[in-house]
Formats: structure tokens, C-alpha cells, sequence
């Protein structure tokens, strides 16, 4: 393993820095880019947390970020980021009473996001959905083309708003949470309804995470292909890192190559101001980091690991621990271990096209002709 650490700042070790290294140092290594990249898959919340990732953003190159941001803190995420922020719409997941959250009250959020100036509306359909589903007293309730989710999208593409879609989780999460195939369906099932809306509904689609499927870049192909106003972001970087490293050399830039701008870039960083809450975990977010060091590592790491992904040679062991690893195989992996980076030395016209040219055309198709 390469050896980043700057023996001059040590840095503590914790799930986004396995090996302890500065990732304010190790940004300054990476190639100068004449342009500043689009994310465009985040989730920025937190006054305190968002003034943590402005520093990241500003170390690694990000200049605008598209957010997932709860209508209830986009006053002080636009205090912090300004007009770096694009505003992403999406139900209150917040909410208990989940029937209404996604249903009529979603309705109302896209109003209000609308009048904030969004222009991306987020439909979420993971295959977990059926989760929620089942506890609010219909399985079918959320699914992607159930009733409520069809009149969210009527509303928002009424308002020329283009949509986003999450359709699919990881192929590990299918070996083990949603075995069940009677319950969740297949992988290719969750498919169907998308295919049968992209062709309803003509406006530009974002698929999340690679379209959910990054493990198969021939199903990715023929999904593109039949779709022209379907776009791809690079988001969910664990995953994404996992699986794109996997391909052969040379496939991922042949498929990026033949869907030059339509690849966006996203980073699917997750920021709250719990990240920053010292003292034992009390949830979730706060397992993930407790205090600002490690908050800051939260979300350096995933713009070190994609840009050394997609930019470089290098051939490493990830600084960030994926415990999906673990899921599949706990008799091989633990928690705290990670899949290799093998990187993709993009040519710098994909580069270009990945970080800045793909998020901009996205933007154009969604606007009405003149």
C-alpha cells in the first residue's frame, strides 16, 4: 500500500480513513482541473457540517452541488453554500406517517421546492420501499409506478421539472437483505416499471448510483440505448468504487465514451450536524462520525476516492471502509475492511465531460425550447 500520511498531521483512523492519512494534503496532490466539477448527488444538511464540506469542496475541486437538502434547513444550507446549491426535491422521510410523507404531502414539498428555484424532482423506489410499504398497510403503496408515485411525477414534470430516480440498490444487498425475490422482486424486476415511465414521461431522467446497476454495464447499454432522455450519475461512492474497479481495463471508458453526456458526476455525501455530535453514537449518522475531524473525513474521502477513481493509475486498497464486504462473506471480511481502487485514468475529455459537460446538458434538456 502507498503510504499517504503525513507524518507532520497525524490523523485519527475511522471508517472514511482507514489508514490515517491527511486528505487535506493528499488533495493538494491531485492534478490542478481547469473547470470546477458538478456534484450532482448529495445530501446537505447542517449548518455547522455544510461549513465542513464547503472546505472539502473547495479542496477537491467541487463548485456547485445538487442537493437533497429537507426543506426545513435550506435557509442555512444557502448560507453556507450560496449559489454553489442546486436544490434537489424530495419527500419528508423524516416523517412517521410515511402514506402521507410520499403521497400528498410530497405533492406539497415540490410546490415549495419549485418556488426555491428546483428544477429536479427525486423519486425514491428503492427495492426497501416495500419495507415502508408493508408497515403502511399496502405493499404496492410505493412502488415506482404505484398511483401516488405517478402523480408526483405528474406534478413536477407540469411544472417543468426534471426527474431523479433511485431504482436499484447494490448486487450484495440482493445476496443478502432482499433474498427474498417473492418480496422484493429480482434485480432486473425493479427494471420494468422505470423502462414503461422513461417512455411516459419525455422529460431527462437521472438514474442514481450508475443507474443502480454498475455491476453490468451491457444491461446499463441496452437501457441507454433505449432511452435517450435517461442520465446516469457516478454517486454511492463505496459502491461505485467496489464495482467499477472490478470491470477489465479499458471497459468503463469505452461505456463512458459511448455515453459521453449523459455520465454525471455525483459523490452521494451525506452531511448533518450529528456527524459533529461528541460522545458516544446516539445514531446512525453519528456512527459514522462524532466530531469535526472526522466529519471532514467523511467527506473528503469520497471526493479523494472518486477523483483517484476516475483520474489516476493507481491500484490500492480503499481508505474507506465498506462493510458490504462483510455482509456477503463475514467469514473472509470485517467491518472495517475495504475492496480495492483499481483507477480508470480517464482521458481528459471524459474527464471534462464526467465533471462538468454532462451535469450541464442534463440542465439544458430539462429546459423548455424557446
Amino acid at each position: 500500500m502507498t503510504n499517504f500520511t503525513d507524518p507532520q498531521s497525524p490523523q485519527s483512523v475511522n471508517p472514511s480513513n482507514r489508514f490515517g492519512w491527511n486528505y487535506r494534503a493528499l488533495s493538494q496532490k491531485l492534478p490542478a482541473l481547469p473547470f470546477a466539477i458538478t456534484d450532482a448527488h448529495s445530501h446537505v444538511n447542517g449548518a455547522r457540517a455544510c461549513k465542513i464540506l464547503r472546505e472539502a469542496m473547495d479542496l477537491y475541486g467541487v463548485g456547485s452541488i445538487w442537493s437533497m437538502t429537507y426543506l426545513e434547513q435550506v435557509e442555512a444550507v444557502r448560507c453556507e453554500l450560496g449559489e454553489r446549491l442546486r436544490l434537489i426535491a424530495v419527500p419528508d422521510f423524516a416523517s412517521q406517517d410515511r402514506k402521507h410523507a410520499l403521497g400528498d404531502g410530497f405533492l406539497e414539498r415540490i410546490g415549495k421546492y419549485h418556488e426555491l428555484g428546483s428544477r429536479l424532482c427525486k423519486i425514491w423506489a428503492a427495492p426497501r420501499s416495500v419495507d415502508y410499504a408493508i408497515a403502511a398497510g399496502d405493499p404496492t403503496m410505493f412502488r415506482l409506478d404505484a398511483p401516488l408515485r405517478v402523480r408526483a411525477m405528474e406534478l413536477a414534470t407540469r411544472l417543468g421539472m426534471s426527474l431523479m430516480v433511485h431504482i436499484a440498490d447494490p448486487d450484495t444487498w440482493f445476496q443478502t437483505r432482499y433474498k427474498d425475490a417473492n418480496l422484493y422482486g429480482t434485480k432486473l424486476e425493479q427494471y420494468l416499471p422505470l423502462e414503461r415511465l422513461l417512455d411516459r414521461f419525455t422529460v431527462p431522467w437521472l438514474a442514481a448510483h450508475m443507474g443502480g446497476w454498475p455491476e453490468d454495464l451491457h444491461f446499463l447499454t441496452g437501457l441507454l440505448d433505449r432511452h435517450p432522455n435517461l442520465f446516469l450519475d457516478t454517486s454511492a461512492t463505496k459502491w461505485i468504487v467496489r464495482e467499477i474497479s472490478k470491470h477489465p481495463r479499458g471497459a468503463v471508458e469505452a461505456f463512458l465514451e459511448r455515453f459521453r453526456g449523459r455520465i454525471l458526476f455525483g459523490s452521494d455525501i451525506v452531511t448533518t450536524d450529528e456527524h459533529l455530535a461528541a460522545g458516544e453514537a446516539k445514531s446512525e449518522m453519528a456512527a459514522k462520525a462524532n466530531r469535526p475531524e472526522d466529519a471532514f473525513d467523511l467527506y473528503a474521502s469520497r471526493y479523494w476516492a472518486l477523483r483517484t477513481l476516475w483520474e489516476s493509475d493507481m491500484n490500492l486498497e480503499s481508505p474507506i471502509a465498506d462493510p458490504d464486504l462483510a455482509m456477503v462473506d463475514a467469514s473472509r471480511f470485517g467491518a472495517m475492511d475495504a475492496p480495492r481502487l483499481c483507477g480508470q485514468k480517464l482521458p481528459a475529455h471524459l474527464l471534462k465531460s464526467i465533471y462538468v459537460d454532462a451535469a450541464a446538458n442534463f440542465e439544458s434538456a430539462g429546459k423548455p425550447a424557446v
